[in-house]
């Protein structure tokens, strides 16, 4: 039996050998490839995987302030693999004039509403107070997706800008202090977003918040 046993083994190594050393060989070239990735997006500090959910914050008399809601690689966001390469994709092809994401018009709204989906779980609890019927403020925002790829940027990444509607639709004239000098760069790309929802709403999504 033992030597039955031998002897299949060895005919099965001696028949796929060479595919065996191909599938290994795939591996080696796949796992090179990745660090070899990896190490250019560390150079570059461009971080396409991940998607940055980035609260804007004007108010009068205060600096701009930038500050994160949610952080995750874009494969949790976006649950189909096509719909992740797809970001990542658009986000390749933004300009310095115009950091949002040419995505496919009749296709904007799924990316928009699965960003939403992440913002409102992290907000939920305000939505069951206000349906007890307890005090909660209320406040309408803006969602677009972008990349921005020009100024003093620290990192490159697929960013989804969130914005209070009221203060992207009446941006104040004067340029706001700024807590970092690299947040210029976010004041720029505020401007250009507000004169984008007036001509491209598609490209943004509205979500009430309640905390």
């Amino acid at each position: 039996m033992l030597e039955q046993l031998n002897e299949f083994l060895s005919d099965q190594i001696h028949d796929h050998w060479l595919k065996v050393l191909m599938g290994l060989g795939l591996m080696l070239v796949g796992w090179f490839l990745g660090k070899y990735r990896a190490r250019g997006e560390w150079r570059r500090r461009e971080f396409f995987h991940r998607l940055n959910v980035s609260l804007n914050i004007l108010q009068p008399g205060q600096p701009l302030r930038i500050r994160t809601l949610i952080e995750k690689p874009c494969s949790e966001i976006f649950l189909n693999s096509a719909a992740s390469e797809a970001v990542l994709a658009a986000a390749r092809r933004t300009t310095a004039t115009n950091p949002l994401l040419p995505l496919p018009k009749d296709e904007y709204w799924f990316y928009l509403n699965a960003v939403v989906n992440e913002v409102a779980e992290k907000f939920a609890v305000g939505e069951l107070r206000r349906d007890l019927g307890l005090p909660v403020t209320m406040a309408k925002y803006l969602i677009c997706l972008t990349c921005e790829n020009v100024g003093e940027l620290r990192t490159r990444k697929i960013r989804a800008m969130v914005i209070k509607k009221s203060t992207l639709q009446s941006l104040p004239k004067e340029v706001p202090t700024f807590e970092n000098p690299w947040h210029k760069t976010r004041w720029e790309t505020l401007q250009i977003l507000s004169a984008e929802y007036a001509k491209n709403p598609h490209q943004f999504i509205e979500l009430e918040l309640a905390v």
